[in-house]
Parts: C-alpha cells; structure tokens; sequence
C-alpha cells in the first residue's frame, strides 16, 4: 500500500461521516487517490495540427479518397509527423497516441489540437488526452467567409445596396468570431441566411451564395465548443490556424500521391506508404528499422538513406 493510500484510509478511519465538511474532505483525497502515483506535471506546450487531404483512387466509381496529415510540435523535442487512412485503419487513435507517446507526452501534460472542424479529422483527436484544448483552424473559417464575400462582388454589380448589406454581415461575423463572441456570431449568421432568402435578384450564382450560407451556419454550430477568442490567443503568441500542417499536407501528400505525379493509389497501398513517408520526414526511419532488426545498428550511419526515402 502506497503512503497516499495509507494516509486515505487513516483519514477514513478518523472522520466523522455526519459532518459535510469531513465528508467533502475524504471524497476529495479520495479522488486523488484514485488516480494512482503522483506525477509532476511537466513544463512545455504540445501543439498538435490535424488535416486532411484527397489523394486520386484506383477503384471504380470513386476519384478521390481521404487521408488524414499531422504534425506534433513539443517545445523541447523534435517536432513528429503523422500520416494514414482513417477509413483504411482499424485503430486510427493508436497511432496518434503512439506518436505522442513517443516524443514523451503524459497524460497531465497540456496539449493542443488544432484541425479544420471536419468530423473525421476532429473526431480522432477528442477525448485523446485528459489535459487537452480542442481549436478550430481560423484558416478554415476565414476561407469560408472569403469565398462568400467572392460572391458579394458579383451580386453588388446587380443589387448594391443588397450586396452593401451582405458585405457588412460578413465583415461583422469575422469579428465577432475572431473575439471568440459566439453569442451574437450566430445571431449574425443567422440574419445571413434570412437575408439571403429575401433578396430577389438576377444574379446567376445567388443559390450558390445562399447555399455557402446555409453550409457555414452548420459548420459553426457543429465546431462551437472549439471557437476561442482567437484575438486574445494571438495577443499572448498561441497559435491560432494549422499553417504549418498545410506545408506537411503538400510535403506528405503532394510530392507522392498527386500533385507532382500523376498516380492513382489503392487505400491499403496509401496506407502502407504514408507511415514510412512521415517517418523519412522526421527522421525516424532507421531508428524504427533498427528497432526491428537490431543488426542494422552501426556506428558509422550513412544520411543518404533518409534523403533518398524522402
């Protein structure tokens, strides 16, 4: 018996159960004591970027297919990669509590996932670590509101003062939601959608700005729990968009499965390629090799291999 539980049992032993106050105290030291040996909390920020990318597919009927991209940045480790199929992987969670396990995470440490609000990509980082904060990619949500105010300008040249109206409902969603002002963020894009339902119009892509609408009124009420005041995170120099997974996305998925060759892939063969992909990335390819075949290791490394894996 540990000298926490010791003391839990003395205490249980000594205390009056009539009194709320003792009560309240053996309920609360007996959580702790629950939750096994101590532990320091460590020092440093893990910031976790997850995305999701299309690569072309080799069956019929179907042209693309989904791959999630990752990259885990620790203050004082060097930064990891993450690649797979989620579609393809039975335990697609396993492989990114490996990684952070790998570059020595505990489950007292804080750490931060930032993902684009699509519900595979967030779905296998919930509820991966006890200490952690969930963002929506600010990126993500300005491109959807650059997109509509795309087709403000084309509906301003036919009806001003509608687009005039439009345009200032844009401009005071992005700042409700870049303060993290939920509340009257939705009233807004509410008023939106009534708005755009109003307008009589001869504009040719009036359906495609209302159906914009409508698509980014889900996609705020879906991610709400992971919209922070992005302002104030900015202020104290915390990330607020995932821009450096969307170099890992180009430098995971562009080179190999599609925008510089033009291959078409199966989802196992995907699968199978994007591991060995990230690992060459993040220099973790020999040491992996090593570890399965220990006759690999050497004093005398040769850095060629990684490059030309990569």
């Amino acid at each position: 018996m540990s000298a926490l539980s010791a003391s839990y049992h003395l205490i249980l032993r000594n205390t009056n159960d009539s009194h709320p106050a003792c009560s309240l105290i053996v309920l609360i030291f007996g959580h702790f004591c629950s939750l096994g040996p101590f532990r320091p909390v460590p020092e440093g920020l893990i910031t976790v970027g997850i995305d999701g990318g299309y690569v072309r597919s080799r069956e019929k009927g179907q042209s693309h297919f989904e791959v999630v991209v990752g990259k885990s940045i620790p203050q004082d480790r060097p930064n990891r990669y993450l690649g797979l199929v989620q579609t393809h992987d039975a335990k697609p969670r396993r492989r990114l509590h490996e990684l952070l396990n790998d570059q020595g995470w505990q489950e007292n440490q804080c750490v931060t996932f930032t993902t684009d609000g699509g519900e595979s990509v967030r779905d296998l980082a919930w509820h991966m670590a006890p200490a952690s904060e969930h963002i929506l990619d600010w990126f993500h949500i300005t491109m959807r509101l650059t997109v509509m105010g795309q087709y403000v300008k084309g509906l301003s040249h036919l009806n001003p003062e509608d687009g005039e109206q439009i345009g200032r409902l844009l401009r005071q969603i992005k700042g409700y939601l870049w303060n993290g002002n939920l509340h009257e963020g939705k009233i807004v894009i509410e008023d939106l959608t009534c708005d755009l339902e109003e307008i009589e119009t001869s504009y040719a892509s009036i359906k495609a700005l209302r159906k914009a609408a409508a698509e980014f009124q889900t996609y705020i009420e879906n991610n709400a729990d992971m919209i922070p005041n992005y302002a104030e995170r900015r202020r104290y120099w915390e990330r607020v968009s995932t821009g450096f997974v969307e170099s890992t996305v180009n430098a995971v998925v562009g080179k190999r499965f599609g925008k510089k060759q033009q291959m078409r892939w199966s989802k196992s063969g995907a699968h199978l390629l994007l591991p060995t992909r990230t690992r060459a990335l993040d220099g973790t390819l020999r040491q992996k090799f090593e570890q399965w075949y220990p006759g690999m290791k050497s004093e005398a490394k040769d850095p060629v291999i990684d490059k030309l894996a990569a």
